[in-house]
């Protein structure tokens, strides 16, 4: 086995980041595009995450598809958190800024 493949041992261990969530800058979910999931799948779970019209998740679907990303929530951490785990039920590639 060469050193590259080594597992971890306890003292090589990852410093998880902490997140100051008080920040007064929004945060923004940010959902990625895949080859993964239909356009039908992605469209009922923004509909299920951010509690939008049909329309707007399909315009948010198309602007994933297109540009390869999109952000579809703004606001408050708690509730990008929320968005992001929804989304991430069905394996949707998400990630969140501030």
């Amino acid at each position: 086995m060469t050193q590259a493949n080594k597992p971890a041992t306890t003292e090589e261990t990852l410093e998880l980041e902490e997140v100051d969530t008080s920040a007064s800058e929004p945060w923004r979910v940010i959902l990625y595009n895949d080859e993964d999931h239909t356009f039908e799948e992605v469209i009922a779970q923004l509909i299920k995450a951010i509690q939008c019209t049909k329309e707007k998740a399909s315009r948010l679907t198309l602007e994933v598809h297109h540009q390869g990303s999109a952000v579809v929530y703004e606001g408050e951490f708690d509730k990008a958190l929320r968005v992001k785990s929804i989304l991430e039920e069905i394996d949707l590639i998400t990630e969140i800024k501030g």
